[in-house]
């Protein structure tokens, strides 16, 4: 060591003291107090590297909770038990209607639910599943007026299904796939002439599995005129369709038989995963069921027996696809899953012919699992499909009669 370091080094030792500071001796009720005053704010972020990096250093420093917060003591009170108690039609929609028809010696009193549109606002006409009702769209018709509060809705019960009555009562219902297309022109027209529409609105056919096949012949026939301006078809493709029917019997021996209350049988689509929103299960599970007091513990049974259908089943599919692709107006496919697709639809997918939406995390009821998400894609084809919103140029002869000229 050099004598220039030597005399640096006894200098800067010089400035210490001799002894080093004894610490203080610990005293835990001091210790306690500053635990009690400890300031447990987080400063606010800083976008600079230099802020950056004491962020990481500091990010495994533990933050003591004041003694007022406590976080470990038990909850006051009983947890709130989730209800199942069922939720009345009148929450979604205006009015109920019941539409007389007759055949022969036979009366059908055709049951519908109705919010009537407002001015030149579409007209949504839904079209529910085999051993389904009305009241299946009922939340996915709330989340449609969120978007579009002008709208209308006309939900209907197909015969042999919720409040919808045939006198005499028959054997065993038609159900055939052009009785329940008429059927459905059916309380269309009646709706029309009982709520005095001078016009038909602009209607938007939504139909979900058997209502799928039915709003897509309905379209194709082209029997409610111009006024269709497009058909939305729910978790139903012909091949797939036909392949469960194989399944069908198996499906329905595996279901109660009935329940001991309502709330039991909501409780089982929702636990069954059936139906997936509870708030959809609360509403239109109570219409599928039927209270006969003779069947003792388990006096609430299904409305509709699907097994008595089963003559129907394959005539309601047959042909879905080409009809669906060939029929006029804008054309939606809500699937579950893209394996749902057929070769055709797969096809026709490929060149445009359709606007296709797939939710793979909802069930095969897809507008009661996520009827937000079903709601904004249907608008959403509404508004593409709006004829109201395009501005045509004006005719040639026109043009011409008015003294312009081209």
């Amino acid at each position: 060591m050099s004598d220039l370091q030597r005399q640096f080094a006894k200098a800067k030792l010089s400035s210490f003291p001799a002894t080093a500071p004894v610490p203080p001796a610990f005293n835990e009720a001091d210790e306690d107090e500053e635990i009690d005053h400890f300031d447990a704010t987080i400063p606010p972020d800083d976008d600079s590297s230099s802020a950056s990096s004491a962020s990481s250093a500091s990010s495994t420093g533990t933050i003591i909770p004041s003694s007022d917060q406590k976080l470990f003591a038990r909850p006051q009170g009983h947890p709130a038990k989730k209800t199942l108690n069922q939720i009345p039609w009148t929450t979604y929609f205006e009015r109920e209607l019941f539409l007389e028809s007759s055949t022969g010696d036979v009366t059908i009193t055709h049951h519908a639910y109705l919010t009537s549109p407002v001015g030149n606002a579409p007209l949504f006409i839904t079209h529910h599943g085999a051993g389904s009702s009305g009241l299946s769209f009922a939340v996915l018709t709330s989340e449609i007026r969120k978007r579009l509060p002008s709208a209308g809705i006309l939900s209907l019960d197909a015969r042999g299904h919720g409040s919808t009555n045939i006198n005499p009562v028959p054997e065993s219902p038609d159900l055939s796939l052009d009785t329940l297309s008429s059927d459905l022109v059916t309380v269309v027209e009646k709706a029309r002439t009982q709520m005095g529409w001078k016009t038909m609105p602009s209607i938007v056919l939504i139909g979900h599995s058997l209502g799928g096949a039915v709003v897509t012949d309905v379209a194709k026939g082209g029997r409610l005129g111009n006024s269709v301006l497009g058909y939305a078809v729910l978790d139903v493709v012909e091949g797939s369709a036909i392949d469960a029917l194989q399944s069908m019997q198996t499906y329905l021996s595996t279901r109660p038989l009935g329940f001991p209350s309502l709330e039991s049988g909501i409780e089982w689509h929702i636990r069954s995963r059936t139906i997936r929103n509870s708030l959809s299960a609360r509403t239109s599970v109570p219409a599928l069921l039927t209270h006969i007091e003779e069947r003792g513990s388990r006096p609430w049974t299904w409305r509709t027996d699907l097994a008595a259908t089963q003559p129907f089943w394959e005539g309601w599919f047959v042909g879905l696809s080409k009809k669906f692709l060939e029929a006029r107006g804008g054309k939606l496919l809500l699937l579950a899953g893209t394996d749902r697709l057929d070769k055709e639809l797969t096809i026709g997918q490929m060149q445009g012919k359709y606007a296709l939406q797939v939710f793979p995390e909802a069930g095969h009821f897809i507008h009661e699992d996520l009827p937000e998400k079903t709601a904004m894609v249907i608008v959403d084809f509404y508004k593409r499909n709006d004829r109201s919103a395009l501005v045509l140029p004006p005719k040639v002869s026109d043009m011409l009669k008015a003294g312009k000229k081209i």
